[in-house]
């Protein structure tokens, strides 16, 4: 089997990056690889990096699983939010290094990293379910309300505006923005900084934080199991 994620730890951090295909779609074997790189950056004790590929961090879930069947939507839906979950609850800081568009599912990675770096240039970022003919999910929308500010909440999950990287920061996609060429340096000079934290703290200071949307998630995960998707 092709891998679709690879993953280089060197000195506590852990470099994870897509490749599945043009616009790194988000299929069952890429979460899976994902929750596995996951896995061991967190057995190293190490600050993470997730990026894409140049020009596309990821446009979203796989078309041909969201369209096979309501029952392989709604799977695949559930197990990203159940990786968004648990990326907000990580114990060591992520960082989202956004190398180019960022759709769908590509932009709630972003929302469930620590500190997002995003590349300029002519790149949109944003939700397009409600475009696709899609009900946004439950979790989707509590992950958008938990890092969206109020006057960009409607736009983004509504009105499935999208936005370029500029734009992206005001909107609550992006935290910075850098030339492509300096995204990774900048990621891993970030990440160089975030290990002089004290990991307990941060975790114990993360969980608090995040209370109110990690018992949203775990309900709105829940609620979306028994929902219909048809695109």
């Amino acid at each position: 089997m092709v891998e679709l994620v690879d993953l280089e730890i060197n000195e506590k951090i852990a470099t994870i990056t897509l490749k599945n295909g043009k616009v790194n779609a988000i299929s069952h074997q890429v979460i899976n690889e994902l929750n596995d790189a996951l896995d061991q950056a967190e057995s190293a004790g190490a600050v993470v990096i997730l990026t894409g590929q140049t020009g596309m961090f990821s446009a979203g879930f796989d078309l041909k699983t969201m369209t096979a069947s309501s029952e392989s939507a709604v799977a695949l839906v559930t197990a990203g939010s159940i990786l968004s979950r648990r990326m907000l609850s990580f114990p060591f800081p992520i960082i989202g290094a956004c190398t180019g568009h960022a759709i769908a599912k590509g932009a709630f990675l972003l929302l469930s990293c620590d500190h997002r770096i995003g590349s300029l240039g002519k790149f949109k970022i944003g939700l397009n379910e409600v475009t696709i003919g899609m009900t946004m999910h439950q979790a989707g929308i509590e992950i958008a309300r938990n890092r969206l500010p109020s006057n960009y909440l409607t736009r983004s999950v509504i009105n499935a505006e999208l936005f370029s990287p500029e734009t992206a920061v005001a909107a609550g996609f992006l935290d910075t923005l850098v030339e492509p060429e300096e995204l990774l340096a900048t990621a891993k000079a970030l990440a160089t900084h975030m290990q002089t934290l004290n990991m307990k703290a941060h975790h114990g200071t993360k969980l608090k934080e995040r209370k109110e949307i990690l018992a949203a998630l775990d309900a709105a995960i829940e609620l979306d199991a028994a929902m219909v998707i048809s695109l």
